[in-house]
C-alpha cells in the first residue's frame, strides 16, 4: 500500500511540473519580439529647421540613431539602440546649440525626450512591457521637433511689439 501511494505521488509530482516548464517557456519567448509597425512615424524638420540644423552634427547623430529604433525586432537590440540614444543625446545637451534653437523651450523637451530613453531602458531592465515607452519616447522627440519648427516658422518679432506704446 505505501509502495503504491509513494508511486502514485510520484507519479502525480512528474505530470504537475512538466506542464508549468511548457507554459514558462511560451510566455518568456514572446517577451523578446518586438513589433514596431504600429509605433509613429517620427517628424520631419521644416525647410527653415532642416537649414539651421544642417550643421549640428549632434543633432544629426541624434536623428540617426533614433532612425535606427524602427528596424528592432527584440528586446537585445532595442536595448543596444537605447544605449546608442543615451550616448547621443549626452553629446547634444553639451554641444553648442544654434542660436534659433537655444531656448528654454527646445531644451525642456530634450530633456523630457532624455527622460524617455531612460524609462524605456528601465523596463527592459525590469522585464516590463516596453511598447507604451517607446511610444512616449518617440512622441517627446516629435514634440521637441514641433518646437522647433514652430520657432523658425514664427515670423512674429515679440520685441518689436514690446516696444511699442
Amino acid at each position: 500500500m505505501s509502495k503504491t501511494f509513494v508511486f502514485g505521488l510520484f507519479f502525480l509530482l512528474v505530470i504537475s511540473c512538466k506542464g508549468d516548464k511548457d507554459q514558462a517557456i511560451e510566455e518568456d519567448t514572446s517577451s523578446f519580439e518586438i513589433l514596431t509597425e504600429n509605433w509613429p512615424k517620427k517628424t520631419s524638420p521644416n525647410s527653415k529647421t532642416a537649414e539651421i540644423i544642417k550643421d549640428w552634427e549632434e543633432f544629426n547623430a541624434l536623428q540617426i540613431g533614433l532612425d535606427a529604433i524602427y528596424n528592432v525586432g527584440n528586446t537585445e537590440d532595442l536595448s543596444l539602440v537605447l544605449e546608442d540614444l543615451i550616448e547621443k543625446q549626452k553629446a547634444l545637451e553639451e554641444s553648442e546649440y544654434p542660436e534659433t534653437f537655444d531656448k528654454p523651450q527646445i531644451k525642456s523637451r530634450q530633456k523630457v525626450f532624455h527622460t524617455f530613453i531612460l524609462k524605456t531602458k528601465g523596463d527592459l531592465i525590469y522585464r516590463v512591457d516596453s511598447q507604451k515607452s517607446v511610444l512616449e519616447m518617440i512622441e517627446a522627440h516629435n514634440s521637441m521637433l514641433n518646437q522647433m519648427n514652430s520657432i523658425t516658422s514664427n515670423t512674429l518679432d515679440l520685441k518689436t511689439l514690446l516696444e511699442e506704446e
